[in-house]
């Protein structure tokens, strides 16, 4: 597993962004809303996503995920090396978190994406 395919997961989703916040981070949104996090400078790779509420306290006590920093009141998790995750993992858990940000997109925005 490596950035570029998380890239590419990223951005079959319809209305996704990209850009690099934090000056290192490579940040994928929908609606100017957060879904995924990639740290860039960082060996090994890490990244972030949201997952559900009922999944936050088995994910964040599996060996190389805690609860992300700054966001884990909403259930963001942090994996320390973006190679403990197969691609089809990646890719449920990706695409969950995409929906969990963009079910929050007000309607007209989401028509606005193409989501709708």
């Amino acid at each position: 597993m490596n950035i570029e395919t998380i890239r590419e997961i990223c951005q079959k989703l319809t209305g996704t962004t990209e850009d690099i916040k934090w000056e290192h981070d490579l940040v994928f949104s929908v609606g100017s809303k957060m879904y995924c996090v990639v740290g860039l400078d960082q060996n090994p790779t890490s990244a972030s996503f949201k997952v559900l509420d009922e999944e936050f306290e088995e994910m964040s006590n599996k060996p190389g995920f805690k609860p992300a920093p700054y966001v884990a009141k909403y259930k963001w998790v942090l994996i320390d090396d973006i190679t403990r995750m197969k691609k089809s993992e990646w890719e449920k858990y990706i695409q969950q978190s995409y929906r969990l940000v963009q079910e929050k997109l007000s309607a007209k925005l989401r028509k606005q994406l193409g989501i709708i």
